[in-house]
């Protein structure tokens, strides 16, 4: 039998090669930008065509290559970075493998375009599917130019594999984003298509931040230092109030390099404990400054994991680190967009002799039993259920409710109650409901008595609601008195221009009014009247799709559905009178899943008269 182990053709190894490095655009606008960054540049333009499918060019003002550097950078495993194994362990360069210039060579047109700062002449290499088709001498500027064109031109299979124009484009805004925070000091911009997505000098870290993620971003950053002798720890975070449904915000650098880390994501998350709930997600951009030899960062193809020697210390550090800059919050706010942080508004120790304690006034004749009315709630309810009728009216029988429903003719609508046997047949709308601890509705069936989670049922109305106008297209639209004007992220914005047409079907009347900005002239009948923050509900909207296609990978329009019915229901702890329950429970039963709320979980609860008996020794 012949020998059948042979040596993969040097272009087949490079085309699996970029299957680990180029997975997309974005992998390939990271190695470049890094590269740029290790040459000594100051200044780094990107421009795009297609999200990167047709074009990516990075421009940089770095060393620039000689003529045979300019050669050799194409070749595998080929570097400046790395001379011994050793040399691995000192890593603080971006690139040091050497696979990345020789993988996109394998699957794209390369143009590249260098000229070291001491030669009067450059090197002008073209590269088609790593074949070299020219090299000479060329006139250029001092630093790079390499221009990546047709991504996959050669390998088909996986450029079916590439998402929508804007599904791309987000990607590759995510890693400009990644390698712009990490190098504040330098100036970066973004072109996609003609139109320029981001310019930003070189700045502090904090004003990178805000040029990155917008103005309202000032008030929003805590500063966090920390040095050790295991680590320097350096950064903001968010404030409490400020936290999204998502993790898109969250930064880690070491030394300098974005990582990946669920270990260190639990330490920070941990010090927001009570401050946060189950599912918000706080913002941090914080920087690692470690010594290379203890740490690992060749584990991972895309070098976003990192191993470290003493991972609990680290942990730590960073829990204490955060927990503290949170308290020196509490105290006072940073508000000043060049101050750090800021304790002129702490009290001081003689103005505390001047402070009057509160003095306590009560009613010793005061009957809680007595016939006195309550004051009114400052707020009624929500208003798509609310009742033109006086509070007196709505709420003077209330002890009606418990009595024998046979006094009473049923209404004309009866139900059965889906899982209960055909005895249970009931009228969920009673002319009498009540309302408990503003979260549940009570109402009396024939069996017993029904319990219903007033958010979560209208939760279920609108998401049924929403879905059916998503799938005719005719959400009807009611127009905004004053049109609003809503700027998202860079990211956010691409994601909402891709959804434009589904918020559309939902009832919004939204048009795109560029730099990331949109604006909202109507919003859907199905919110009612109520006095409505529509930047405030758009904003929740995107972040809301983000967290429910991320969380349970469902369809755009079903989680749009889910977006909007989670925002814009009514939620535990609003007052309802009688007609807008009475109305609430009549949608809820004329929905297609009463039972269950859009997240699995049950809407209504049933007591029977024997369950109750039972609790009473009868």
């Amino acid at each position: 039998m012949s020998d059948i182990i042979q040596l993969l053709p040097e272009n087949v190894a490079n085309q699996i090669a970029a299957g680990e490095v180029v997975q997309r655009p974005a992998s390939a606008v990271k190695e470049l930008l890094e590269n740029a960054i290790d040459a000594g540049a100051n200044k780094i333009q990107l421009i795009l065509k297609d999200a990167g499918k047709a074009l990516i060019q990075v421009i940089d003002n770095g060393c620039g290559m000689s003529v045979t550097d300019a050669r050799m950078c194409f070749e595998r495993h080929a570097t400046s970075k790395v001379r011994k194994a050793e040399d691995l362990f000192a890593i603080r360069t971006m690139g040091f493998r050497g696979e990345a210039m020789a993988s996109i060579a394998a699957i794209a047109q390369v143009e590249m375009k260098t000229r070291r700062h001491e030669d009067e002449l450059g090197t002008l290499i073209e590269i088609d599917g790593a074949t070299v088709t020219l090299q000479e001498p060329v006139a250029t500027p001092e630093g790079t130019s390499i221009c990546i064109k047709n991504l996959f031109f050669n390998t088909p299979a996986r450029r079916n594999f590439l998402k929508s124009n804007p599904a791309e484009m987000r990607h590759v805004i995510d890693e400009f984003q990644r390698v712009s925070l990490a190098n504040p000091s330098i100036a970066f911009s973004l072109h996609h298509d003609g139109l320029e997505i981001f310019r930003l000098p070189s700045s502090p870290l904090k004003q990178r931040i805000v040029h990155l993620f917008g103005n309202n971003y000032n008030e929003r950053l805590i500063p966090v230092e920390e040095e050790t002798t295991i680590i320097n720890l350096k950064g903001f975070i968010g404030k409490p109030q400020f936290a999204k449904k998502t993790r898109g915000e969250q930064f880690f650098f070491v030394n300098n390099r974005f990582i990946k880390d669920a270990y260190l994501n639990h330490a920070i998350n941990k010090a927001y404990d009570e401050l946060l709930g189950e599912d918000n997600f706080p913002l941090y951009v914080l920087f690692i400054d470690i010594d290379p030899s203890k740490i690992d960062v060749n584990v991972h193809p895309t070098k976003t994991e990192i191993k470290y020697l003493d991972e609990k210390s680290i942990y730590a550090i960073i829990h204490s680190a955060v927990k503290r800059s949170l308290g020196r919050f509490n105290i006072s706010p940073t508000i000043d967009f060049d101050q750090e942080t800021a304790f002129s508004g702490m009290i001081s120790p003689k103005s505390l002799d001047e402070i009057v304690p509160p003095s306590i006034s009560f009613n010793p004749d005061f009957n809680p039993f007595s016939g006195d009315k309550s004051p009114e709630p400052a707020e009624r309810g929500f208003s798509a259920f609310r009742t033109s009728e006086p509070k007196e009216q709505s709420t003077k029988n209330w002890g009606s409710l418990y009595e024998i429903s046979k006094h009473e003719p049923a209404p004309q609508v009866t139900m059965e109650l889906p899982g209960n046997g055909p005895e249970d047949k009931y009228a969920p709308v009673q002319k009498q409901l009540m309302q408990l601890h503003n979260k549940y509705i009570i109402s009396q069936i024939k069996s017993g008595l029904m319990l219903i989670d007033q958010q979560a049922a209208h939760e279920r109305i609108l998401y049924e609601r929403f879905s059916l106008h998503l799938e005719d297209r005719k959400g009807a639209s009611q127009q905004s008195l004053f049109p609003q004007t809503v700027t998202l992220s860079p990211n956010d914005y691409e994601l909402a221009k891709s959804l434009l047409e589904d918020i559309k079907s939902l009832g919004f009347e939204v048009r795109d009014f560029g730099k990331n900005t949109l604006v909202i002239e109507g919003i859907p009948v199905d919110l009612g009247s109520n006095q409505i923050n529509e930047t405030q509900l758009f904003e929740h909207l995107i972040e809301g799709f983000k967290n429910s296609q991320q969380e349970l990978k469902l369809d755009k329009r079903d989680a749009l559905a889910r977006s909007m019915a989670r925002n814009s229901s009514i939620k535990s702890g609003v007052v309802l009178g009688q007609e807008e329950m009475n109305m609430l429970i009549e949608q809820l039963f004329a929905c297609k899943a009463p039972n269950f709320s859009i997240s699995g979980k049950p809407v209504i609860q049933t007591m029977s008269l024997a369950e109750l008996d039972k609790k009473f020794d009868k």
